[in-house]
């Protein structure tokens, strides 16, 4: 593996904060060197300025790819954390349901930023799905709840699209009644229903291009993923969060273990059994 230098970490820091908005420090180098050196290697390359040249001079699309793959962090699992789907059940969802029978409103849009392989926006689908069934909802169902889930890369968005997970993927964070009811077991994969995969739509998307086109959303997972970007950009997502949630009442989920500290011009913060969530502020007039 070849040993990064000086010149070349600062040459691929800046390349990867620019193209995904991940923030790494000098003590991150050993990431760019682990995490890229395979493509240096399948390419032909002797060194990261060799890459670095494919990707900034020759716009390498492909090369592009690989690298944000590469360098992306895909660590994920079902219901992680456990407290946002139990604030879904518990607070939410009553609410929601009740506001569509009183045609308050024909449809819930949820988007799960930064999705990886698809756990949380299928954790999210099989919550409701499993809430209408277990309190016998039947002027309710799925189809009142529009899920859109988006990450930066596109190879982790062809096995959210696939729903198809290998048996170590499927025991994180999985609960047996949930694996039993979604899931078929073929060989080494386990299938997720039709039922569940077909109300998720994947899309690649990067967080620091506007969020416009994305539309108007009910509650918005943004979860451990902002924990690599800087501080700016961080702040700048946040804000567009805010401006494509619905008022009022519009919810963000971020990660338990994430620290918010800038949130009150924009959102309040809630708190029920434990879990944290965040509702959009009204516009001042």
């Amino acid at each position: 593996m070849p040993n990064i230098t000086s010149k070349e970490f600062e040459l691929m820091r800046d390349y990867i904060e620019k193209e995904c908005g991940i923030d790494l420090s000098r003590d991150k180098a050993y990431l760019i060197e682990s995490r890229l050196s395979g493509i240096l290697s399948e390419s032909g390359l002797s060194s990261f300025e060799e890459l670095y040249y494919k990707l900034r001079i020759q716009k390498d699309a492909k090369m592009n790819e690989k690298v944000i793959d590469a360098i992306t962090t895909h660590e994920t699992l079902w219901f992680r954390d456990r407290t946002p789907w139990r604030i879904l059940e518990e607070v939410l969802l009553p609410t929601y349901i009740d506001e569509i029978r009183q045609n308050k409103r024909n449809k819930v849009r949820i988007w799960s930023a930064g999705c990886s392989t698809g756990q949380e926006p299928y954790s999210t689908a099989m919550t409701i799905d499993s809430y209408l069934e277990r309190h016998r909802i039947k002027d309710i169902s799925l189809d009142h709840f529009e899920i859109f889930a988006t990450d930066i890369s596109g190879s982790v968005l062809d096995i959210a699209r696939a729903g198809k997970y290998d048996s170590i993927s499927i025991i994180r964070g999985l609960d047996d009644e949930y694996k039993n009811k979604y899931f078929t077991n073929e060989g080494r994969k386990w299938i997720l229903s039709s039922k569940i995969r077909d109300r998720v739509v994947f899309r690649q998307f990067n967080l620091q291009n506007s969020f416009i086109s994305l539309g108007k959303f009910d509650i918005v997972f943004c979860r451990y993923v902002l924990i690599y970007f800087s501080a700016q950009l961080k702040k700048e997502v946040f804000q567009k969060i805010s401006q494509v949630l619905n008022r009022p009442r519009g919810v963000l989920f971020l990660g338990n273990s994430e620290v918010f500290t800038d949130y009150e011009d924009s959102f309040t913060r809630k708190e029920h059994q434990g879990g944290v969530y965040y509702m959009v502020k009204e516009l001042e007039i």
